[in-house]
């Protein structure tokens, strides 16, 4: 079914809409026009489903021609690596290098080089959000981690690390593995808060991550200082309950085909 063309802020940009239906998405100016103004924009994704990675391209077209967009922080790369150094024609080579991005690894670049370039030849800067790599094994011994957010919220946090490893994971486990959740957490709000502080006034600065990694009770949000305004999209395929309070908007799109995850996790080894 052919999509309709809507325009943001009367400027001459065409963008993507949402097909009309029942549970349809709303445009993406319409998604703007309801959280903006703000500092800071949250944008959380299902890494395998292409329409997420869409929406997020969108936006940031959307915002580029509205002269709004302040910085695009991504989780699929590490903290400390910017593109502010480039000049808006850099090459995707270029890019990719300043950014420390791989040719190999889990964030292929077809899927997400798209929303990065976007922001490039805008003239923002793209940074590095995640934790880097490095310091991974050595925040799983940082008990004072544990303390960072509540004690029913890091019960959560554990039971979701849990869960996901499709009860796989040793229980002697559980507790590093959800600290290194933790430790990602606060490197992306300590990224974010520091692009938005470069940003300045009148800006917003757009966060790129994985629906967990952007939920208020959970994730980034309670990380960042209570002074930075933010909004929190996430983006869920099909109709799996979302509950409101998670985030100030739900972005739904097609299910994905039907997977399962454990199975695949147990035909394979752990990576440690």
């Amino acid at each position: 079914m052919a999509c309709r063309i809507a325009v943001l802020f009367t400027l001459a940009v065409s963008l993507l809409s949402a097909c009309v239906s029942p549970s349809a998405a709303p445009s993406v100016p319409a998604l703007l026009d309801r959280l903006l103004p703000t500092q800071a924009l949250l944008i959380g994704e299902q890494h395998d489903a292409t329409e997420h990675q869409t929406l997020q391209r969108d936006v940031v077209l959307a915002l580029a021609s509205a002269g709004r967009l302040g910085g695009l922080v991504m989780e699929m790369t590490e903290q400390g690596r910017d593109t502010s150094g480039l000049p808006s024609d850099a090459s995707e080579e270029r890019v990719r290098e300043a950014l420390g991005w791989k040719s190999e690894g889990g964030w292929p670049w077809a899927t997400y080089g798209p929303v990065v370039m976007a922001a490039v030849r805008s003239g923002a800067p793209v940074m590095g959000g995640n934790l880097p790599r490095s310091r991974m094994r050595n925040v799983m011994g940082e008990a004072a981690l544990d303390g960072l957010i509540g004690a029913e919220a890091l019960r959560q946090q554990r039971e979701a690390i849990r869960e996901g490893h499709c009860g796989l994971l040793p229980e002697s486990q559980i507790a590093p593995m959800a600290r290194i959740q933790l430790a990602r957490d606060r490197a992306m709000a300590q990224a974010l808060a520091s692009a938005v502080q470069r940003a300045g006034d009148g800006k917003t600065v757009v966060l790129v991550a994985g629906n967990g990694h952007v939920r208020r009770d959970l994730g980034v949000p309670l990380h960042l200082p209570s002074s930075l305004k933010h909004q929190v999209v996430m983006a869920q395929a099909g109709e799996a309950n979302v509950e409101g309070e998670l985030a100030d908007a739900i972005w739904r799109t097609p299910p994905l085909p039907a997977r399962d995850h454990c199975a695949e996790l147990r035909r394979a080894p752990l990576r440690r």
